[in-house]
């Protein structure tokens, strides 16, 4: 044999979705937020959306107060099923935040289901509050 033979071509894993180094965020550096941004940021935009519509937020502020019949608690009746949709997608953001691998960033199992439950469970209460609050207030 010669000694001069170039080395055997080295087989390499072949990285279909990630840059090469990089396996599903698992070599970046961990951040505490690291799956709470959609709760966060998603709260923070709803909050402010919903101050900015300014609610009727007392029974005897409502047009019906007295009588019977459905209204609003928004100016705009279309709110009623826009708000909803809006809950409902940013409690969907924050589920498939969940699911993504960068969110569980070398963490343990036990440690990745304690924190998904904690976001899910804080955005569909918050969701469940502020909604079932404003749009049952006067029906």
């Amino acid at each position: 044999m010669l000694s001069s033979a170039a080395p055997p071509a080295q087989s390499r894993e072949p990285t279909i979705f990630f840059f090469e180094g990089e396996r599903a965020g698992l070599t970046k550096r961990r951040t505490p937020l690291a799956g709470f941004w959609a709760l966060l940021a998603g709260g923070v935009l709803l909050t402010m959306l919903t101050l900015a519509l300014q609610p009727i937020t007392d029974v005897r502020d409502c047009s019906n107060y007295g009588g019977s019949g459905n209204a609003s608690a928004f100016r705009d009746g279309s709110w009623d099923l826009l708000y909803p949709l809006l809950l409902l997608g940013w409690l969907l953001a924050v589920v498939v935040e969940q699911l993504l691998p960068v969110t569980w960033n070398g963490r343990k199992t036990g440690l990745v289901v304690v924190r998904a439950l904690l976001a899910v469970t804080a955005a569909l209460t918050a969701s469940c509050c502020a909604g079932i609050n404003l749009l049952l207030l006067c029906h």
